[in-house]
């Protein structure tokens, strides 16, 4: 009975785990949960064994087979020593009935394969196998379901931090993006890009929440990451609430905010403290920024106070993001590049730079 009692409780834990993961968009706040679990002990295990980039980017896709895997052998085998605890008859030309016969028998049915050489005698055997096939075709109909939504948000969370290449270099740095839009005397287009970061800061929230997975997801180069392209929103964003006299101001305010909730509700998801990281600027970088602005055409608010408003912006949204990017490897991008870098649309694996084509200085873009 003890064994049976076991079974149904291991049965109703992945079904109502499986719900949630994938039926149940939201963020769910009770202490266990089998997904949560495995990924916080896959995660450590593999960040353990293998640090290098390439590696550490194969684990949201193979963790997301390995959840699935769990789930269905969780579910077999909690089915098959039901069986056996019941003591279900079955019809079986093979000898004895073991625990192994009900083994094979639960996994022919969870994946509905309708073979028919063990089938059981009593009604509650019955019940149990058609309980089971039930379960099992609806769980292959939720995979086949989730994954093209899934990567649906994949691929909708990579277009905008693509986009950040040429806008503000690789990785995006707030002053580099200024900068580009001041040499072109593009700042009037601010309040576009402002409204687009809002709009993404806000998709990125929803669709992380209801599939944490995504999170492990890393980009497709290596200097590009979610958390990379969010801090530089939160960077442009306080930067231009501090320093820039721009009439943008209130999209700005309005990025600041989508973005810093996606940073909290991240962190809160993944039960990651705040914490102080390693300092991201300094009095020097600021005076090294303020030059650098200026000299690119943008207009500083007059005042000495903007560095301690951005210093405060800052203490807002950055022990979040620096816990995020220590609990996913990942790097958080500098506020002002210590030297102009190279766009990843500029290299390729033939030639390192196409500037001898086009003509382009680093940092430099199409119109």
């Amino acid at each position: 009975m003890i064994l049976a009692i076991t079974s149904v409780a291991i049965i109703l834990i992945i079904l109502v785990d499986g719900f949630e993961a994938l039926v149940y968009p939201r963020r769910v706040a009770h202490r266990f949960r089998l997904a949560r679990v495995y990924y916080r002990t896959a995660w450590a295990f593999w960040t353990t064994v293998f640090r290098r980039e390439k590696y550490m980017a194969v684990f949201g896709p193979l963790s997301l087979i390995g959840l699935l895997v769990i789930w269905a052998i969780g579910m077999i085998l909690a089915f098959g020593v039901l069986h056996h605890a019941l003591e279900i008859p079955v019809r079986s030309g093979d000898g004895p009935t073991t625990l192994l016969t009900y083994l094979y028998m639960s996994g022919s049915t969870f994946f509905t394969l309708g073979l028919g050489d063990v089938t059981p005698l009593s009604t509650l055997g019955k019940i149990l196998v058609v309980i089971e096939a039930g379960v099992g075709f609806g769980f292959l109909a939720m995979v086949i379901g989730y994954l093209p939504v899934l990567y649906n948000h994949f691929s909708s969370r990579e277009i905008s931090i693509s986009l950040l290449d040429a806008r503000a270099g690789s990785p995006p740095s707030a002053a580099e993006f200024l900068k580009r839009l001041a040499r072109k005397k593009k700042l009037a287009d601010m309040d576009r890009y402002l409204e687009e970061w809002e709009c993404w800061s806000a998709q990125l929230l929803e669709s992380h929440i209801s599939f944490p997975v995504l999170a492990y997801y890393r980009s497709q180069h290596d200097n590009q990451s979610w958390l990379a392209a969010l801090t530089f929103m939160l960077d442009a964003s306080a930067l231009v609430l501090a320093a820039v006299e721009t009439p943008q101001r209130h999209h700005a305010r309005l990025t600041f905010a989508a973005a810093r909730h996606a940073a909290v509700d991240m962190a809160l998801v993944f039960r990651i403290p705040p914490q102080d990281g390693q300092p991201r600027f300094d009095r020097e970088a600021w005076t090294r920024l303020e030059k650098a602005l200026r000299e690119a055409g943008v207009e500083l608010r007059p005042g000495s106070d903007a560095e301690a408003k951005f210093a405060e912006l800052r203490l807002a949204y950055e022990p979040f993001v620096a816990s995020l990017a220590r609990y996913f490897g990942l790097r958080l991008p500098e506020i002002l590049l210590a030297s102009p870098g190279v766009d990843n649309w500029q290299t390729s694996a033939w030639t390192r730079r196409l500037a001898g084509i086009y003509d382009l200085a680093p940092g430099d873009h199409f119109e």
